[in-house]
């Protein structure tokens, strides 16, 4: 009798990251994916303690990809764009697993990559190392919430988005003045949170590396 084939942890983040295409991390689970591969729970179960631990380990595939064949050039600001925009643009690819990153973070060698690029780009900067971790975890934070909130905002469907932005407008619109007066005198230049999303990322992004440029002696 054939005994059930044993999956490796590189096999089993490969399906876990193909099946988090097709659906959300919170509908995701250890037993959809033993069912995908043909096998029990108990089986995954020997390569990761529970779904977090999976999810985390699925993220950090994301990350290792983003920096593929990076190389770090320019200046720190530009060291510190790049990686920034490498990471919203793979995760641009897999949205599930960047709700997952900025929910639960990622310890592996992906993140292991990044951090170490960030922090040596901090460091050319000629901050102080006192600053560096500080500096660091504050343009993480930025980056990874803006990530994982425009990856919740493309895994809306047609449907429910032209729903969301009539809403908006009637919001927007139509605001008594009385009661909100800025919001009525803004109204027409106020755009939804879907549009202009790559400018807004980037102007964030740059916001924090003024604040960099400002500590620099």
């Amino acid at each position: 009798m054939t005994g059930r084939r044993r999956w490796s942890t590189e096999e089993i983040l490969d399906t876990a990251v193909e099946l988090l295409r097709t659906s959300d991390a919170e509908s995701f689970s250890v037993r959809k994916l033993a069912a995908v591969l043909g096998t029990d729970s108990s089986s995954l179960y020997r390569h990761f303690r529970n779904k977090t631990e999976l999810l985390r380990a699925a993220a950090d595939r994301i990350l290792l990809s983003a920096m593929d064949g990076y190389h770090p050039e320019g200046d720190w600001r530009q060291r510190v764009t790049a990686v920034a925009l490498r990471l919203r643009e793979t995760f641009g690819e897999q949205p599930q697993l960047a709700v997952v990153w900025g929910r639960y973070g990622s310890g592996g060698t992906g993140s292991r990559r990044v951090m170490e690029a960030l922090l040596q780009a901090l460091r050319a900067s000629g901050l102080p190392d006192e600053e560096v971790p500080v500096r660091y975890h504050h343009i993480v934070v930025v980056v990874a919430a803006l990530i994982a909130s425009e990856a919740g905002m493309s895994t809306i469907g047609a449907k429910e988005y032209e729903q969301g932005l009539e809403q908006f407008r009637v919001a927007v619109l139509g605001a008594d003045p009385e009661r909100f007066p800025a919001l009525a005198h803004f109204a027409r230049d106020i755009r939804p949170l879907g549009a202009d999303r790559r400018a807004a990322f980037e102007e964030a992004l740059a916001a924090q590396l003024a604040r960099v440029e400002a500590r620099l002696p």
